[in-house]
């Protein structure tokens, strides 16, 4: 009964499949437009399966980039969390930079003040140069012109200088035209026990004293014309102006027949005192040979001792001098005004020299002998000199 019943439900079935597929003069139209539409569909179908098909690519695209946003969020935020680091740290540096520059612009603002009193103060030295050298100059100057002026003037010194000491000790002088022999007069001569002392005076003919002691040497030489003479000493004198010494080596020349000794105008009293003193002997061509070195040592003596005393007074001048002009040079401005107040207060007070008082040689060793023991009690050593002349 089942059987027959299932076959009766097929055969409906398939009868009304059969009767739906036999077409209808109404529906034929609608038919044909519901397969245009469903071929249509079906276009639309295949081409939302592409759309789709390119939308699940995309998303799967999308869904790439969106684990690479993902890690490109986290990169982002060590990113931001190093540029925060990096701005603290360039705002700490900003705000050195700042602390830096402001104090570079008071470092510049100092070395500027201090450039500017250093060109002030080497303006003021270099001004103070140029008046110390200005000042130097006109003193070389003006000593140079003394210089020359006392070498222009030398021989007429030296001539009034024998005039007075002649005068003072009687003895006689006798001028350049007074001089007995018609042919090479000296400048100057005495006369002592007959005899003629010759002084002739000599001095540089311009400031460069190097060929001097050359001159003298020469001058020495040509003192034969008046060697020659038998009534001229054989010992003659040339008298240089005493600032020379510094370039004189050798001040006394033995030229065979007769000797040259080279002196300045303030050892000519001491000696000619000394040729005098022989005059005091009555009976002097019989004085032993003895008696007459020990006169020649005298005066050898008188000679040299002045002739030293003249290079030293001469080197601790120039020393002085140099002392002087480096306190005025080097010495701070206020410290030197208070030198030189101190100095204008200071006097010296020299023992003075009286026309009827004698210098005793006592007196005076009485008094190097109270320097010495003074020296010994403050343990000063002595300076021991020991000249030696020859026999």
């Amino acid at each position: 009964m089942e059987y027959v019943t299932l076959v009766v439900v097929l055969i409906g079935f398939a009868g009304l499949a059969f009767y739906l597929k036999q077409p209808i003069s109404g529906d034929v139209d609608q038919i044909e437009l519901k397969d245009a539409r469903i071929t249509l569909l079906e276009k639309e179908a295949v081409k939302k399966d592409i759309n789709i098909s390119n939308l699940n690519k995309q998303l799967e695209i999308a869904a790439a980039k969106s684990e690479g946003f993902e890690q490109i969020k986290i990169e982002k935020a060590r990113a931001e969390e190093r540029l925060k680091i990096v701005e603290t740290e360039r705002n700490i540096l900003k705000n050195e930079t700042i602390s830096f520059q402001k104090a570079e612009e008071g470092r510049q603002k100092e070395a500027n003040k201090n450039f500017a009193t250093a060109v002030t103060l080497q303006k003021s030295l270099e001004k103070e140069k140029e008046r110390l050298n200005d000042d130097r100059v006109k003193e070389r100057e003006n000593q140079f012109n003394k210089m020359k002026l006392k070498w222009s003037e030398h021989e007429k010194d030296v001539q009034n200088q024998l005039q007075i000491i002649c005068r003072n000790n009687v003895i006689r002088y006798i001028s350049q035209e007074d001089f007995p022999h018609p042919r090479n007069k000296p400048d100057n001569s005495i006369e002592i026990m007959e005899q003629l002392i010759v002084f002739d005076a000599k001095s540089p003919a311009n400031d460069d004293l190097t060929n001097f002691p050359k001159y003298i040497k020469l001058q020495t030489e040509s003192l034969k014309k008046y060697a020659k003479h038998e009534d001229v000493k054989n010992d003659l004198f040339l008298v240089i102006p005493s600032n020379t010494l510094e370039v004189i080596t050798q001040f006394h020349y033995n030229i065979g027949d007769y000797n040259v000794y080279i002196i300045t105008k303030d050892a000519l009293e001491p000696i000619i005192l000394s040729l005098k003193k022989i005059e005091d002997y009555e009976f002097a061509d019989k004085l032993s040979p003895e008696e007459r070195d020990n006169i020649c040592r005298i005066i050898g003596k008188f000679a040299h001792t002045t002739k030293r005393r003249i290079q030293i007074d001469e080197f601790f001048a120039r020393e002085f001098l140099d002392t002087l002009g480096k306190a005025g040079t080097q010495l701070p401005r206020k410290i030197l005004e208070n030198v030189i107040k101190f100095e204008n207060a200071e006097k010296l007070n020299p023992p003075m020299e009286k026309r009827n008082k004698k210098i005793l040689t006592k007196d005076l060793k009485e008094t190097v002998d109270k320097l010495e023991n003074e020296m010994q009690l403050r343990e000063i050593s002595k300076i021991e000199t020991k000249i030696n002349f020859e026999q």
